[in-house]
C-alpha cells in the first residue's frame, strides 16, 4: 500500500507538469507524514543536506563549469574542424563528423544536452546541407548527444556509483573506464542507422527536390568535398590537440593515480581557462561573471534534484520498498533472461519520463538487489542502467536532448520525433548486445584492474 501511495503521488504530480524535484518530495513527504505525523519533518533538511554534502559529487559541479567554459573558449568548434578534415570527405562523412565530434565532446563535458547544444548549431546546418532532412538532423544530433552521459567523465556514472556503494563496493573510475566500449557501440550503431537511412532514400530514387517535398524542408544541393590536403589536415589537428588532451588528462590522472574524479575536475577548470585565456584567446574575462552563473544555475537544478530524490530514496529504504519491490518481482519468475528483459522495458519507458538523475535514486535501491540475487554484477548494471537513460534523453516526451535540437533547430518536437525511430532501434540493439554479454562492460575495467 505504501508503495502505490508513493510511486501513485508521483507520477499523478509529473502529469499535472509538477517540476521533477516538487514531484519527488512531495511524494516522500506525503508518505513520511502517513508513517510518522508532523514530527517527522525534521529529518527532511537533515537529509537532504547529507546527500548533496558528499566530496564525491563536488564533481558535479566542476564538471558542469568546466563544460560550460570549454563552450565559450572555441574548443568546440575546433573539435569539430578536426574531425571534419579526417572523415567529411567520405560517403556519408558529415554522419561521420557529427558522432566524433559528439564521442569528443562527451569526454569533455560528461552532459547529454550540454554536448548537443555545443555541436548542434554547427551541425545540424552541416548536416542539412549534405542532403539530410532536417528533421533527420536534428535527431541524429540529438541521438549523439545522449553519448554524453556515457563516455567518461560521466556525471551519470558518478550518481550511480555513490548511491550502489550502499549496496556494495563499487568505484567511479570503474564505472568510467566501463563507459569507453559501449559509448563506442552506441556511437557505431548511430552511424551504421545513417548509412541505412541514406542508402534507403538513395534506393528509393529520392531527389533532394523529393526529400524537400516529403519533409517540408529546404535541403541545398552540395558538391561531394576533395579529401582536404594533408597541410589543412595538419592545421586542425594542432589546433584541436587542446582540446583533445582534456579526457586524456582527466582519465589519466585518474586512472594513473594522481588525482581523484572530483580533483580531476578542478583541473578541468583550470585547463579549460588556461586554454580559453591563454591559448585559443577567444575567452575573455569579462565573460566569466556569466560563466560562472550558467554554470552555477545548472549546478542549482542538479543538486535539488539530487536532494529530492535523494530524500525519496530514504523513504524507499527506510519503508522497506526495495525488499518487498524485489521479492515480488523475483516471485513471478527467476528466469534471468525474462528478468533482465522486465527491467530494461521498465528503465527504456521510465527514462522517458524523468531525467536520469531521479531515475538512478529512485530505482537503483530497488533494482540493485535483484541484480545481485540473479548474479548481474553491478558494473554491467550501471552501464546497462545508464544507457537506458541515455536513450530516454531523446526519447519522447521528456527527452532533454529533443527539446534542445529542437532550440536549435527551429522544429517542433513532432517534427523530430519523425527522424527518431532509426536511431532509436540501433540504440536499443547496443543496449540488448551490453544487456546480454557482461563483458562488453567488464572487460576493460578487468584488463587494467579497475
Amino acid at each position: 500500500m505504501t508503495e502505490l501511495i508513493l510511486f501513485g503521488t508521483f507520477f499523478i504530480l509529473l502529469l499535472i507538469n509538477m517540476p521533477i524535484a516538487f514531484a519527488l518530495g512531495i511524494a516522500g513527504l506525503v508518505v513520511l507524514f502517513i508513517d510518522k505525523g508532523f514530527g517527522a519533518l525534521q529529518l527532511i533538511p537533515s537529509i537532504m543536506n547529507a546527500s548533496i554534502s558528499s566530496f564525491t559529487l563536488l564533481a558535479i559541479p566542476f564538471f558542469v563549469l568546466a563544460g560550460v567554459i570549454m563552450e565559450h573558449s572555441g574548443i568546440s568548434k575546433r573539435l569539430i574542424d578536426f574531425a571534419s578534415v579526417c572523415v567529411s570527405h567520405r560517403r556519408n562523412g558529415i554522419a561521420m563528423v557529427t558522432i566524433m565530434t559528439a564521442l569528443f565532446f562527451a569526454a569533455i563535458s560528461g552532459s547529454g544536452p550540454a554536448t548537443v547544444a555545443a555541436i548542434g548549431g554547427i551541425l545540424i546546418p552541416a548536416l542539412v546541407k549534405d542532403g539530410y532532412p532536417k528533421h533527420t538532423a536534428a535527431a541524429l544530433v540529438a541521438s549523439s548527444g545522449s553519448i554524453g552521459i556515457i563516455i567518461p567523465p560521466s556525471i551519470a556514472f558518478i550518481i550511480y556509483a555513490v548511491i550502489a556503494s550502499d549496496t556494495v563496493p563499487i568505484t567511479i573510475s570503474r564505472m568510467f573506464i566501463a563507459g569507453i566500449i559501449p559509448g563506442l557501440l552506441m556511437g557505431l550503431a548511430l552511424l551504421i542507422a545513417c548509412f541505412i537511412i541514406m542508402r534507403k532514400r538513395q534506393g528509393a530514387g529520392l531527389s533532394q527536390a523529393a526529400a524537400t517535398a516529403e519533409s517540408g524542408e529546404e535541403v541545398i544541393k552540395s558538391t561531394k568535398p576533395k579529401k582536404p590536403p594533408f597541410k589543412e589536415v595538419v592545421k586542425a589537428s594542432y589546433e584541436a590537440i587542446w582540446g583533445l588532451l582534456i579526457p586524456v588528462i582527466i582519465l589519466g590522472g585518474i586512472y594513473g593515480g594522481i588525482f581523484t574524479p572530483t580533483e580531476a575536475a578542478v583541473v578541468a577548470v583550470f585547463y579549460a581557462l588556461f586554454v580559453g585565456l591563454v591559448i585559443y584567446k577567444e575567452l575573455k574575462i569579462k565573460q566569466l561573471p556569466k560563466i560562472l552563473v550558467d554554470a552555477g544555475v545548472q549546478t542549482a537544478i542538479i543538486m535539488i534534484i539530487v536532494g529530492a530524490a535523494s530524500f525519496l530514496s530514504y523513504i524507499i529504504t527506510t519503508q522497506h520498498m526495495a525488499q518487498s519491490i524485489s521479492d515480488a518481482m523475483l516471485g513471478l519468475t527467476d528466469n534471468r533472461i525474462i528478468i533482465l528483459l522486465l527491467v530494461t522495458l521498465i528503465l527504456l519507458i521510465v527514462g522517458a519520463f524523468i531525467d536520469a538523475i531521479s531515475a538512478f535514486y529512485l530505482f537503483v535501491p530497488i533494482l540493485l538487489p535483484i541484480m545481485l540475487e540473479i548474479g548481474v554484477d553491478p558494473t554491467t548494471f550501471g552501464v546497462i542502467m545508464t544507457v537506458n537513460l541515455a536513450i530516454g534523453l531523446f526519447t519522447p516526451p521528456v527527452g532533454l536532448n529533443l527539446y534542445v535540437a529542437c532550440g536549435i533547430s527551429d522544429l517542433s518536437l513532432k517534427q523530430v520525433t519523425t527522424g527518431i525511430f532509426p536511431f532509436l532501434i540501433a540504440s536499443i540493439i547496443v543496449l540488448l548486445l551490453l544487456t546480454f554479454i557482461p563483458a562488453l562492460s567488464n572487460w576493460l575495467p578487468d584488463l587494467l584492474g579497475m
